[in-house]
């Protein structure tokens, strides 16, 4: 995290950088500036840094999202994540490829150390226009890593910058820069005094029953006496329920009783029959007696 300055830091320290490593390769000093491609090429070996873009980035852009409650009090700081696309330019003498060999050491500097290091950013912090810069303190490293550009893209790109002859050049992005908000979030204040409830299932602001919802859905049984408990179950989840269970319950004694008229009906229809040999042999003994008499 850091200040609203953290954008001139960066541009400031990458200018310090290309210059401490990139001037020992060539006999005489090599300039670093930190602006815009001049409308008239040097003819000494120089290079600018030029910032031509600023981007949000797009991995981390909402990542500080919400920062406020539902009441406006801020609970997290604000962050802005920034993007920075900076195009650097080579100029020197072409008879001896000068702006070539800068834009090729320009190349290996950043390859070998893409990450901005922290001895450079707290020299440039030294500078008046950067006292109070905070870049040195943050937590998120600026890296570079090159961008390809295109004929259309390039051409798009120098002709923004009006009256200004191409020159070489090369284009890096530095990933990532947070800026923060002002303002700072007040603490949360802690438990002054715990507020312990208990209270039953049923009770007014009670919690509701696990698994209550489910039983309510589940289909009942088919039978009188599971209908009239259905009925005595589900009268008191709908209005008019205890009607719903005295027009159900006569009409199931009803049915049973029914039931239990019909029983000895059917036990009378089939009465037990007596063997036809037991019926005759009382016959039989009569017709001897009454022969003996005659």
């Amino acid at each position: 995290m850091s200040n609203a300055l953290a954008i001139a830091h960066v541009t400031q320290a990458l200018a310090l950088l290309l210059a401490s490593n990139v001037g020992p390769e060539f006999d005489e000093a090599v300039k670093v500036e930190p602006h815009k491609p001049p409308t008239e090429p040097p003819d000494h070996p120089t290079l600018n840094v030029f910032l031509y873009q600023v981007t949000p980035n797009t991995s981390m852009r909402n990542n500080d999202l919400p920062t406020r409650a539902f009441d406006g009090r801020l609970v997290k700081r604000p962050a802005a994540a920034l993007d920075l696309h900076y195009l650097i330019t080579a100029y020197g003498d072409e008879t001896t490829l000068v702006g070539q060999r800068l834009i090729g050491s320009v190349v290996r500097t950043l390859h070998e150390i893409p990450i901005l290091p922290q001895d450079v950013i707290e020299e440039t912090g030294h500078l008046p226009h950067l006292a109070d810069s905070d870049l040195a303190e943050a937590a998120q490293r600026v890296r570079f890593t090159p961008t390809v550009m295109d004929i259309d893209e390039t051409s798009k790109l120098w002709g923004m910058l009006y009256q200004t002859p191409y020159s070489l050049s090369v284009v890096y992005q530095a990933t990532l820069v947070l800026i923060d908000g002002r303002e700072k979030p007040v603490p949360a204040k802690p438990v002054e005094r715990p507020d312990v409830r208990v209270l039953p299932f049923g009770a007014p602001g009670a919690p509701v029953p696990p698994g209550a919802g489910a039983r309510a859905e589940e289909p009942s049984a088919t039978g009188p006496a599971s209908e009239a408990a259905d009925g005595e179950a589900a009268a008191p989840a709908r209005p008019g329920g205890q009607a719903l269970v005295e027009q159900q319950a006569p009409a199931a004694a009803k049915k049973a009783a029914k039931t239990v008229a019909k029983a000895p009906a059917r036990t009378r229809k089939a009465p037990a029959r007596t063997p036809r040999s037991t019926r005759s042999g009382p016959r039989k003994a009569d017709d001897a007696d009454d022969r003996t008499e005659q």
